[in-house]
């Protein structure tokens, strides 16, 4: 693992890391899975319950919180903010500051192979497909099918499956 200056990251000892990966400056890890051979750019931070499979990139800037997967060989441009509740709220009904027991941590699955681009925002509860593109910018607010290649706000199928 190349750790590069131990005083800029926090790797919290929960963390499963696999075989060589690359973890540069400015990273906040914590209660995560990454897999074998990733590699995680500066400012990246990767919440607990997150999963990063193997040979995945994430580049910097990036956000993933608890409850996003992101399966084999997945790009995560820079900028991608995933987000993992539906209502959010800084107080319950009376007006005490949230507390895990508040909340409802819904999941989000990116499939093997697929890219997404640069300031996207992936929303709760969705799927991105299998080999899949995601454009830059893009807010994800739904499914995106295997080999799709979606963009805009909302982000829109702009070409059609691909068979590979």
């Amino acid at each position: 693992m190349n750790m590069g200056d131990q005083l800029h990251q926090r790797i919290a000892a929960d963390v499963k890391l696999g075989q060589r990966v690359k973890i540069y400056a400015f990273t906040n890890l914590y209660g995560c899975c990454i897999g074998d051979d990733v590699k995680i750019g500066t400012f990246v931070e990767i919440q607990k319950g997150a999963r990063v499979g193997d040979r995945c990139k994430i580049s910097s800037h990036s956000f993933i919180c608890e409850g996003v997967t992101l399966e084999e060989e997945v790009f995560i441009g820079h900028g991608v903010t995933f987000i993992n509740d539906r209502y959010p709220r800084a107080t319950n009904g009376d007006g005490n500051l949230q507390t895990e027991a508040d909340w409802v941590c819904v999941p989000t699955t990116v499939k093997r192979r697929a890219a997404v681009g640069s300031g996207a925002t992936v929303l709760c509860g969705v799927t991105i497909g299998e080999g899949a593109i995601v454009g830059a910018g893009s807010v994800v607010t739904k499914d995106v099918p295997d080999g799709a290649v979606v963009a805009g706000n909302p982000a829109r199928v702009l070409e059609r499956p691909r068979l590979s």
